[in-house]
């Protein structure tokens, strides 16, 4: 069983299968219209309260997981598989870009992991989702930190399109571009607070962590930047490349404080080969 399951995939068939209603949610009790970044975080907890009217939430969508078919026939095979009551979400960060949102999840689905869900809206329903899934670790990184933790919450939001602008030209020039000595242009030398779990704070711990991972044949290369969101001091940036030569897929997420890049959190994930895709929308 593949670690990468359909989020989006995942409630729409729990609710096709007649899971019990909840009760509705304050903004709806109040007859107030949830934001699309309520209606994400609600739809992924549907996967564990089985909350049916998640459903509504839900248009005619595209999915960009590669591992769960389209349509409700596939995805409700993979649903089967999973023991009633098992699931566990738990969203400690959301954002939104225009019609995007995008969150940061803790999962026990198939499995513990870390997810970022990204969903496109059409006129306030889901219309297309993409996400990379990587397994929790054991322990927490060097620095005693984990894939989720730290600051949750969104400050500058008048310079979301500043910060959006500065993540983006940090990732062309340094991960895509290569250009270590420009590390100092965007990051505050050793005050960097980092959340992968194989490195520590500072840039100094991250270019020996890339130098060992080199040695040991795992190069880590950035080709192509997919997409750049953001809401005030969180950016997320899409990208694909490779992974010691494994075509892979980084969600990187960067806070901005005073003009510098300060806090990363990533999940990383491997892109199976085309003839193992189950849809052929293509992961990003």
């Amino acid at each position: 069983m593949s670690f990468s399951r359909s989020i989006v995939a995942a409630a729409i068939v729990l609710a096709a299968c007649g899971s019990p209603q909840s009760t509705t949610n304050n903004a709806e009790s109040a007859n107030v219209k949830p934001t699309d970044k309520q209606k994400a975080v609600e739809f992924l907890k549907s996967i564990e309260t089985g909350d049916t009217k998640a459903l509504a939430y839900v248009g005619k969508y595209t999915q960009h997981d590669l591992a769960i078919p389209d349509g409700a026939a596939g995805l409700g095979a993979v649903l089967r598989e999973l023991p009633k009551g098992s699931a566990k979400v738990r969203t400690v960060r959301a954002f939104a870009d225009g019609d995007y949102v995008f969150t940061h999840t803790d999962y026990d689905f198939f499995g513990p992991k870390i997810g970022f869900d990204v969903f496109r809206f059409e006129d306030g329903k889901i219309a297309e989702h993409w996400d990379n899934l990587q397994e929790t670790p054991k322990s927490p990184n060097p620095s005693g930190r984990t894939m989720v933790d730290g600051p949750t919450e969104i400050t500058d939001l008048d310079k979301t399109e500043a910060n959006k602008a500065l993540v983006g030209a940090f990732v062309a020039d340094i991960l895509v571009g290569g250009r270590m000595d420009k590390l100092g242009q965007y990051c505050d030398g050793d005050h960097y607070v980092q959340h992968n779990p194989q490195i520590g704070d500072g840039l100094s711990a991250l270019g020996t962590a890339l130098q060992t991972l080199a040695k040991q044949g795992q190069t880590i290369t950035y080709d192509t930047v997919h997409k750049v969101l953001g809401e005030g001091s969180f950016v997320l940036v899409m990208s694909e490349g490779s992974f010691g030569g494994t075509p892979t897929a980084y969600y990187d997420l960067f806070r901005v404080d005073g003009g510098k890049v300060a806090e990363h959190w990533d999940v990383i994930q491997a892109i199976p080969p085309k003839g193992e895709w189950k849809n052929p929308n293509g992961k990003f």
